[in-house]
């Protein structure tokens, strides 16, 4: 856990099974996301890159920088840009995410 002025973050190993789905197609999926929780912000799924369907990413352009886990790149989809990130150099305190790619939305599959 890092923690600066009231600011907390952890990263853990999930114990759920997450999908990500963006128009119906399966993007990711995945039993062994790490859970990244921060002060202020929804808990997020980081998964694997070998959980991931990277081939039906675009990378973008857009870079975006945290002061507690470093600078995101984005990848897009036709028509959804920027839908998921990652941290290729992340900062010592949240390192386990390195590589691992997050999307803004994923549901838990259940059953």
């Amino acid at each position: 856990m890092t923690s600066t002025r009231g600011h907390h973050i952890t990263v853990e190993p999930g114990t759920v099974h997450v999908r990500a789905v963006h128009a119906g197609q399966v993007l990711a999926e995945s039993r062994r996301p790490l859970v990244l929780r921060e002060t202020g912000c929804p808990d997020r799924y980081y998964l694997p890159p070998e959980d991931v369907r990277t081939e039906l990413l675009t990378p973008s352009d857009t870079s975006t920088h945290c002061p507690f886990k470093g600078d995101a790149s984005y990848w897009s989809l036709p028509g959804a840009a920027d839908l998921v990130w990652a941290y290729p150099d992340p900062k010592p305190e949240v390192a386990a995410v390195k590589d691992h790619f997050c999307f803004y939305e994923t549901e838990t599959v259940t059953g």
